[in-house]
């Protein structure tokens, strides 16, 4: 019976989204739609440290294809990363921090260690999610969380987090990686960027490193 209700309400989503134009899926729609108004033209020498596959969040920044390196698991390790101190202009990580088999703390480190001073780092996670492998799932953060861990490298840019309760009945129905239409009037649209404080799903932290950091 759950099987066909969740077949139902996907055919019925799609048929109700047809021609709308989308982006992202639920848990991310809210958070990259805040994140890209920090997007600028980025000078094409400088360069962008992306955590394992977090190419998007660099673009959202800016960046430009040609500007990104890869650094992904398992063979780059964001507790060990290969690269000189200041290398990099920004560093992005998206949905990676839950992941780290390791201390946090030296996580976030050695991000600020491999960028330049006034360089950004932005870091995308989650606090209220179920246990995910890839490969495993340790941690949980929130907002304040993230706050603590990062704000001894510079001035925090932005920090904060969204979700809320209605997310899971979505989520029950099988929509959750279905492209959210962009119509207000869509329910799903509603969905997608009602904001409850209490009920962060995913969070997040923008920095700008300092010079002493």
């Amino acid at each position: 019976m759950g099987n066909i209700l969740r077949k139902l309400t996907w055919a019925g989503y799609r048929l109700t989204t047809l021609g709308l134009s989308k982006g992202p899926h639920l848990t991310r729609y809210y958070m990259y739609g805040h994140l890209s108004k920090y997007a600028e033209s980025r000078s094409p020498e400088l360069k962008v440290l992306s955590i394992s596959r977090s190419e998007r969040l660099a673009r959202l920044l800016g960046f430009a294809d040609p500007q990104i390196i890869d650094a992904s698991y398992p063979d780059y390790n964001i507790l060990r990363l290969p690269f000189k101190e200041g290398e990099f202009d920004a560093v992005v990580s998206d949905q990676v921090l839950e992941h780290v088999e390791g201390d946090p703390q030296r996580a976030i480190d050695e991000t600020f260690r491999v960028l330049k001073p006034g360089g950004l780092a932005l870091h995308t996670t989650c606090f209220i999610n179920p246990i995910h492998s890839g490969p495993n799932d340790y941690w949980r953060f929130t907002p304040d969380a993230l706050k603590f861990l990062a704000a001894k490298h510079g001035e925090v840019i932005d920090v904060g987090g969204w979700g809320n309760p209605y997310v899971w009945l979505f989520v029950a129905l099988g929509l959750r990686f279905e492209p959210m239409p962009h119509a207000r009037w869509h329910p799903a649209h509603w969905v997608a960027t009602k904001n409850v404080r209490r009920w962060p799903i995913v969070t997040w932290i923008l920095v700008k490193k300092g010079e002493a950091s």
